[in-house]
């Protein structure tokens, strides 16, 4: 059960809108959607949440790019909108790194031939010839570190300090809003 809200800042405080994610695919889309709620450029968060596996906060203000934080980024790696949070740059890989090594695989063919060499494995061998071959199940995994992840200090200016958005666990939007001064307006969408 997910659960995902916008808080736009305004001069008279903040204002809550509940959002479906169904037509966002990519942290640009998120983006998107959060500069439309924006009046006057101010900042818009976007909360996700996943009942009490993970949450994350993206931080909006005007053009800038947007500044992300997950509380954990195991458990959002496993979810369809962590995914589109868990960007290359977020996990300090190189943009479409995937794609390239996918790309190279292919040219290079992985079935350990040569180009005049026949390939005399047989194709139901289900024998594993590479301890480290688990079909690629586990590779996006281990690329992701477990825990928080992403800039921890997007609300110490709106007064949510780094320590205290790195203790929340539970009820963390609830507390996070609380902080900001946005509980009634978080509570009117939830």
């Amino acid at each position: 059960m997910y659960f995902a809200a916008l808080l736009a800042r305004t001069e008279d405080g903040w204002e809550a809108s509940d959002t479906e994610l169904d037509d966002v695919e990519t942290l640009s889309d998120l983006t998107d959607l959060a500069r439309e709620a924006s009046v006057d450029e101010d900042t818009v968060l976007v909360f996700i949440e996943q009942e009490d596996a993970w949450f994350g906060v993206v931080r909006v203000d005007g053009e800038d790019d947007p500044r992300i934080f997950v509380s954990d980024a195991t458990a959002a790696a496993r979810s369809s909108y962590g995914e589109i949070l868990l960007t290359d740059e977020l996990l300090g890989r190189e943009p479409g790194a995937e794609d390239t090594i996918a790309a190279l695989e292919e040219l290079v063919g992985l079935d350990e031939t040569e180009d005049d060499d026949p390939d005399t494995t047989p194709d139901n061998d289900t024998t594993d010839h590479d301890d480290n071959d688990d079909d690629g199940l586990d590779a996006d995994a281990d690329a992701v570190p477990s825990g928080p992840l992403g800039d921890t200090r997007l609300l110490a200016d709106l007064g949510l300090p780094e320590a205290e958005l790195l203790m929340l666990s539970t009820d963390a939007l609830v507390e996070i809003a609380d902080a900001l001064g946005a509980a009634e307006v978080l509570e009117t969408v939830r």
